[in-house]
C-alpha cells in the first residue's frame, strides 16, 4: 500500500530541497523518517534530557546528500525544545515562587545582566539548558529570547552540517 501512496503523496520531497531523492518507495520513506527522528531527537536534546543531537544530524546529512534541510529540521526541533523549557520555567516560577531565594535571585540577575545575547550559547550542552530556563524564570521577553536562541542553534547546526557534507 505504501509503495503506491508514497510516490504520489510525497512527490514534493523530490524537488530541489536538498534531499535529492531519485527513486520512490523505501528511500523516500527512509528520508522522511530520518527527518522526523532528527526533529524529535533535536527537540528532546534541547530539554533537560541528557541527549546530543549531533549524531542524528550527521546521519541525516549523510543520508540526504544535502545539508540544508536536515539543518533546518534540527534547528526547528531544538528551538521548539528550548521554547518548551523557557515556558515551563516561566510558568513554574510564576506558580511556585513568591519570594525567590538569594541564589535564584542571583541566577536570574546574571541572565538579566548579560541579556538576550547570552542565549547564543543556548546550544552548549547543560549550560544552554540552564540559560534557557533562567531566561524563562527571569521573564525575558519572548522575541529577543527567540532571536538569540535561534541564532545560536542555527549557527551550530549550519557549521556542523556544512562540515559533514
Amino acid at each position: 500500500m505504501f509503495r503506491r501512496l508514497l510516490p504520489h503523496t510525497l512527490e514534493w520531497l523530490r524537488a530541489d530541497d536538498g534531499l535529492r531523492i531519485t527513486d520512490h518507495g523505501s528511500r523516500t520513506l527512509t528520508a522522511v523518517l530520518d527527518l522526523v527522528i532528527l526533529f524529535a531527537w533535536s527537540f528532546a536534546a534541547s530539554t533537560v534530557l541528557p541527549l546530543s543531537s549531533e549524531v542524528p544530524l550527521i546521519v541525516a546529512v549523510r543520508r540526504a546528500e544535502g545539508w540544508i534541510v536536515p539543518v533546518v529540521v534540527a534547528t526547528a526541533g531544538n528551538y521548539l525544545g528550548a521554547c518548551t523549557t523557557y515556558w515551563l520555567a516561566r510558568v513554574a516560577v510564576d506558580r511556585t515562587v513568591r519570594h525567590p531565594s538569594p541564589r535564584a535571585a542571583r541566577a536570574t540577575g546574571l541572565i538579566s545582566k548579560y541579556g538576550p545575547p547570552a542565549l547564543v550559547l543556548s546550544w552548549v550542552p547543560l549550560v544552554g539548558d540552564a540559560l534557557v530556563a533562567l531566561a524563562g524564570a527571569a521573564h525575558m521577553p519572548f522575541g529577543p529570547f527567540s532571536l538569540w536562541t535561534l541564532l545560536g542553534k542555527a549557527a551550530r547546526y549550519a557549521v556542523l552540517g556544512w562540515l559533514v557534507n
